[in-house]
């Protein structure tokens, strides 16, 4: 690998702060619990590993793996597999590992959707489920940052070079029907900021009655690998 472009990933990741929001975690911890999910599971793109704890904390798993570039924290319980890795090319684990993938806010930092998208499928039994989530640049916060500022709204210079590769509902379809996957379901993390105001969220305003594909900030695709 290219020194330097190893150094870039590493910046990149690091911008970041290998941290999501609460709202997101919450959204994979319902989806797993909904779809009675367990077996072996992988946090592709851990950070420095809230999600993999929260993981640990349903109980639902009998083993949990982790990857990333960055150093995990020390809250990471030994029981956990963390491995190291950069995520924009392939892993060194062998395929059909594991029974669930999670990857939260992770694919918009990568240089190549599609590649991921076969890595998964490649880690994955047949029948295993990806929950992976990115921000829902179809959002009115988005839209408008679109219309004045000729970028969706989490894609500014401000959030580069962590975030590089926006994607459309349209875009993650496509992506993963090319992989193999089947048709996703897409779901809202039902909370979202008002443009210029981000702080201030649609669901406050309203008493929670503005949300789904307009007023939130993220989704989360959900697909199987046929058996």
């Amino acid at each position: 690998m290219d020194g330097s472009l190893e150094t870039q990933h590493q910046l990149a990741a690091q911008t970041s702060g290998g941290i999501s929001s609460d709202p997101v975690y919450a959204a994979f911890e319902r989806v797993l619990i909904q779809l009675d999910l367990k077996g072996d599971i992988l946090d592709f793109g851990a950070g420095t590993g809230n999600l993999t704890r929260r993981l640990q904390a349903l109980g639902r798993f009998r083993s949990i793996s982790a990857i990333d570039i960055i150093q995990h924290s020390p809250q990471v319980d030994d029981s956990i597999k963390f491995l190291t890795g950069d995520l924009n090319y392939p892993t060194d684990i062998p395929p059909e590992t594991f029974d669930v993938i999670v990857s939260a806010e992770v694919i918009e930092h990568l240089e190549n959707p599609r590649a991921v998208a076969r890595e998964w499928f490649r880690l994955l039994r047949p029948g295993g489920t990806l929950i992976f989530s990115t921000p829902n640049n179809e959002s009115w916060r988005s839209l408008l940052a679109l219309l004045l500022q000729g970028h969706f709204v989490l894609f500014g210079d401000s959030s580069y070079p962590a975030h590089i590769t926006p994607l459309l509902r349209k875009d993650v379809d496509r992506i993963l029907k090319e992989a193999g996957f089947s048709a996703p379901k897409f779901i809202f993390t039902d909370i979202g900021g008002i443009p210029k105001f981000p702080s201030l969220h649609w669901q406050t305003i309203s008493a929670g009655l503005l949300k789904g594909l307009r007023y939130s900030d993220n989704f989360l695709a959900i697909t199987q690998k046929p058996t």
